[in-house]
Formats: structure tokens, C-alpha cells, sequence
């Protein structure tokens, strides 16, 4: 690495935008990166621009590196940043988007009560991130709706509804592989709940509309239409009893995740908090942690989509700050789905505060409590690899992790 840096040192100018490329997507200003490198403003203007002509030492690129979360080389050379390889959807999840593009199949009629008992095991299933199981259950559940929804009837549009939703949130466990697939289902599971006319499927599906905008790079719409449906529905809802509330609650938790995507900045940020606040407006009328329609809503995952959204807009030390808020005994009371998301937030706070050590722990966590949740998820995946890329002497945790989901280690 020494002799590479001293085939490169006279490259001052393109270390310094380097440095103030990343400085920038890390949403740090330079005073920001000054403290945290030890420095002035004065020092950053000076590096950034190429004009302190006894620096950027090796030692001073190494530390920069290490606050941006980035490998050294990406200072040292242009290029686009290094990337994994993206996952293909495993065989389940093209079990599902088979079945929903396959052409229509008579079958023997099932009773509704079978299928809401099928639906209901199907989501237990995801709580607890048991996805090879809820892939080979999910498509002839969905043959079994959709068949009973076209024989009419507001209750077999809900269950309709509900099924499509599941497959959607199902396939956004895959990201950005099956983004497309899982909004089209998106789309036609809001289409059967607006046939059944149930305000709590129409805002259930609803939410899984925005979320797919939100996988789909659109943010800014998945935020307006999350919050349009709760304004729309917030009487409907209101008078639902708990599983309206918990409806109601989780479409401006969708929303404060959708402006979190946004680029970073103080409207945004405040944007984000007051849906996040409204969440627990609405989860304070309800009372409790209650998990109406499989939403685990209530105060704790209020909670913890605050500290999910800090550490999406890379405010690491807050979001630490605000888990030591959160009851760990009532986070352990919510799902395996749940608890493995606020590990997999932890470890994204952690490395932003280079904790590197903390992160990775709460990355084995994650895994030994929903294998499923961590090995096969792209996002993931990418954050195992920049655990791994920061850490120089990575425990034997950490790399069997890393080797389970395919990266080098």
C-alpha cells in the first residue's frame, strides 16, 4: 500500500475532491469532518482543495478513511465505489412471481375460513423470517384467493388483499432483484382491497404502494402517497378500533422511512421526525404494543423506526442515543422480523461511529436470531461487507458471517 501511495502522492488536488466527494455523501460539512479528524475548517478548505503541500500523509488518508467508512483506495484512485455482486431472487421468491404471472387454473373452491387459517400461518411465518417456508406456502394461497375472490364478495377481496400484501412485503426482502415484481403485486392488492371497500386493507395496502415507490427510487412520491392514504382514511381508520389505529400508525411510519431516503438535510430530517411523532400520536391512543393485521405497532416499534431513521440519514450518535430510550424487554416481546431489523439499524449506527466492534456484534446477532432476515437479503449483505472493510483484524464471527453470504473474508 506504501509503494502504491507513493506511485500517487503529487495527486493532491484529486485526493482533495476525493475527499470532499465522500465528505459530502456522508452528509458531513466540513466543520463536521474538521472535528472528527482533529482539524480546523481551515485544515479541511486546505485538503479538500488540493493546497497543503506537506499533506495528505498516509497517516492523515488512513484516519480520513476511516471516519468516512470508506477503503483507503477510494482516495487513492478513481472509479466508481466498489460494489457486490447483486443477489439473485432465490428460487423461492421466483416460486411466488411465477404463480403470479401464471395463467389462471381451475381448482376445487376452499372455504374461507380455510384460507384466512393459511393466511394466518403464511404470516407467522414472516414474523419469523421463516422465508423458505412462506415460499413454498404463499403461491397456492394465492391461487386459492385469487379463485375466491373472483367468485365475489367483500371478504374474499380482503383476503385477496391481504395475500397480495404478504407476497409484496415477501418480495421486498429482495430488494432492487425483484423491486418490479413486488409493486405490480402491490398495485393489485390495493385494487382488491378497494373492491372489498375495508378502510384498514385499503390503508394496509396502501402502505405496501408506497413502500414499493420507496424501492423503486422514488421517495419523494412513496412519502406523499403514505401520508395521503393516512389523511384520506384518518376517520375510517380512527373508528376501526385497534387494527385501524395500528393501520393508521404504520402508513406515517412508512412515510418518515420513504423521507429518510431522501437526500439529507434539514427540512428532511424534520419531515422524517414529525411523521415518526405523529406514529406515536397514534400509537399513544392505542395503548400498547399490539400486533393488529401483523403490524407489531405500537410505542416500541415507534421506537425503533426513530432509531432506523437516524441511522439511514447517517446520524449514527443519535440514533445510538435514541435505542437507549427504547425497553429491551418489550423489544424482545416483538417478532424475530423486528428484532432482527433494530440489530441490523444498531450495526448500521455503530460503524457510523466507528464502532466497528459493536456493529459486527450486533451483525451475529441478527443472524443467530433470523438467519433468513441476513444472509439473503442484499442490503444486508452490503452492510456485512462494510463492517468487514472497515474492521482490519475482523473476529472469526464476523468472517464466517461474511462467507455465509458469499463475500470474501
Amino acid at each position: 500500500m506504501r509503494a502504491f501511495y507513493r506511485g500517487h502522492a503529487m495527486e493532491t488536488g484529486r485526493i482533495g475532491r476525493r475527499i470532499a466527494y465522500w465528505r459530502e455523501r456522508r452528509g458531513f460539512t466540513q466543520p463536521d469532518f474538521g472535528r472528527l479528524m482533529g482539524q480546523t475548517k481551515r485544515w479541511v478548505q486546505d485538503l479538500e482543495g488540493g493546497q497543503r503541500q506537506a499533506d495528505p500523509r498516509l497517516s492523515v488518508l488512513v484516519r480520513a478513511a476511516d471516519v468516512l467508512r470508506i477503503p483507503l483506495e477510494q482516495l487513492l484512485m478513481d472509479g466508481p465505489p466498489a460494489q457486490t455482486t447483486p443477489m439473485p431472487p432465490p428460487s423461492e421468491a421466483l416460486g411466488v412471481i411465477g404463480v403470479l404471472y401464471a395463467q389462471p387454473q381451475r381448482a376445487a373452491a376452499v372455504p374461507l375460513v380455510d384460507i384466512q387459517r393459511r393466511l394466518a400461518f403464511c404470516c407467522a411465518a414472516f414474523q419469523a423470517c421463516h422465508y423458505a417456508a412462506l415460499g413454498r406456502d404463499l403461491p397456492p394461497l394465492i391461487v386459492q384467493t385469487q379463485q375466491a375472490a373472483n367468485e365475489g364478495g367483500a371478504e374474499a377481496h380482503v383476503l385477496l388483499s391481504r395475500t397480495l400484501q404478504l407476497a409484496t412485503s415477501f418480495l421486498h426482502k429482495y430488494g432492487p432483484a425483484t423491486a418490479v415484481q413486488a409493486a405490480v403485486v402491490a398495485d393489485r392488492a390495493l385494487a382488491a382491497a378497494e373492491r372489498s371497500g375495508d378502510p384498514v386493507a385499503i390503508g394496509a395496502a396502501s402502505r405496501r404502494v408506497a413502500k414499493s415507490l420507496a424501492y423503486q427510487q422514488q421517495p419523494e412520491a412513496a412519502a406523499e402517497f403514505a401520508v395521503g392514504a393516512a389523511r384520506r382514511l384518518t376517520g375510517a381508520l380512527g373508528n376501526s378500533g385497534a387494527i385501524g389505529l395500528s393501520t393508521l400508525g404504520m402508513l406515517y411510519l412508512n412515510a418518515a422511512i420513504a423521507t429518510a431516503a431522501m437526500e439529507r438535510s434539514a427540512a428532511t430530517v424534520q419531515q422524517a421526525a414529525d411523521h415518526v411523532a405523529e406514529a406515536g400520536e397514534v400509537a399513544a391512543r392505542q395503548g400498547a404494543d399490539l400486533d393488529e393485521d401483523y403490524t407489531q405497532f405500537g410505542p416500541t416499534n415507534v421506537g425503533l423506526h426513530r432509531v432506523d431513521v437516524l441511522a439511514r440519514f447517517e446520524d449514527g450518535w443519535s440514533a445510538l442515543e435514541a435505542s437507549d430510550s427504547l425497553d429491551a424487554s418489550a423489544v424482545a416481546g416483538l417478532s424475530k422480523e423486528r428484532q432482527a431489523q433494530h440489530l441490523i439499524s444498531m450495526a448500521r449506527a455503530a460503524l457510523l461511529t466507528r464502532r466497528k466492534d459493536d456493529a459486527a456484534r450486533s451483525l451475529v446477532e441478527a443472524a443467530q436470531l433470523a438467519p433468513e432476515e441476513v444472509v439473503g437479503r442484499q442490503s444486508t449483505v452490503d452492510l456485512i461487507a462494510d463492517v468487514l472493510g472497515a474492521t482490519a483484524v475482523p473476529g472469526w464471527e464476523l468472517r464466517k458471517l461474511a462467507v455465509r453470504c458469499g463475500l470474501p473474508a
